[in-house]
């Protein structure tokens, strides 16, 4: 996957597009664990995230008992207030930070929060397994979701049939399933899928991830989207082209159109080394063994290309 250059103003690096290895990097270095790692630590932020920071906690615990991690995921945009307000030490996020968050922190802090790159996330758009939809395009939809329509469709798209259903399909409506405004994936899917537009109203917002492909799985005209390490048995991934007569592409796909890098936001003073917990927390996450971790959770590791820079950027190599 081609992904979007990251905002380099929070690192002080920007990190080029590249494609993605689908399994684990081998380059990325084997964990050592060090001395004197014990204590608390919290993680306030994002849902998409909130398995896998469980997952590395839980991980984390295995080298070292005496720490532990408390996992909180309501969603992305409760990690800025976290962090501002030095509840946590981890503000996990699926999204960027917006310019007005990195002011508040800055004006708390007299610099701005550190962004570590830990994972890659392809946002799928979701139907139920009965469904028997081939594949849509970004203007589509856009037109499903949207009043906006931003994206350029003629039309606005009401039923399956306008996509080419037929049958007992032809007449279906949408049941829309969408994550709620605190969400980073709510803000990522209205500026790539939506083209910055509005979501229509006869949305059904949901609190978490797993709550939105639970309602496609329980409505055969649901349609809906959530990172693809939520997928289930009882939905599919529908390919997503960017555009009409362009070839449409599957969320394993390098140039699958709705790519994101996950983040986890840190408070690092620029002239200091973090504090040694965060430290080894970070570099375990980016070593070889934080990143099976990714691939076991569904999601796409880092290449050590990235996480080497990131690690770099930290101080932890």
């Amino acid at each position: 996957m081609k992904l979007k250059v990251m905002a380099a103003a929070v690192i002080g690096a920007s990190f080029i597009s590249m494609p993605v290895l689908a399994d684990v990097d081998p380059d990325l270095p084997d964990y050592e664990t060090v001395s004197g790692i014990s204590g608390n630590m919290t993680s306030i932020g994002s849902d998409t995230l909130n398995n896998l920071m469980t997952l590395w906690a839980e991980e984390f615990a295995g080298y070292y008992p005496n720490v532990n991690i408390q996992i909180q995921g309501a969603g992305s945009g409760t990690a800025p207030t976290a962090l501002t307000e030095g509840t946590a030490q981890f503000g996990p996020m699926s999204r960027e930070m917006r310019t007005s968050e990195i002011q508040s922190f800055e004006e708390r802090f007299g610099y701005p929060p550190t962004m570590v790159p830990v994972a890659i996330d392809a946002l799928a758009v979701y139907v139920n397994q009965d469904n028997p939809i081939e594949s849509l395009t970004i203007p589509q939809i856009d037109a499903i979701f949207s009043d906006t329509r931003r994206c350029g469709y003629d039309e606005d798209i009401t039923r399956w049939g306008q996509l080419g259903l037929d049958g007992a399909w032809e007449n279906r409506d949408f049941t829309l399933y969408s994550r709620n405004a605190v969400s980073g994936t709510y803000g990522f899917f209205a500026e790539n899928a939506l083209c910055g537009g509005d979501f229509k109203a006869s949305i059904n917002e949901q609190p978490g991830s797993a709550s939105v492909v639970q309602g496609v799985s329980e409505s055969v005209n649901g349609i809906g989207y959530s990172g693809i390490g939520y997928i289930t048995s009882q939905v599919r991934a529908v390919p997503v082209a960017r555009d009409e007569g362009e070839e449409a592409f599957t969320v394993d796909n390098e140039n699958y159109p709705l790519a994101r890098y996950l983040m986890v936001y840190v408070n690092k003073h620029p002239n200091e080394d973090l504090d040694p917990q965060q430290a080894e927390f970070l570099r375990m996450i980016l070593s070889r063994q934080g990143q099976e971790v990714t691939n076991r959770d569904g999601y796409i590791p880092l290449p050590e290309a990235v996480a080497s820079r990131v690690r770099g950027e930290l101080g932890l190599d």
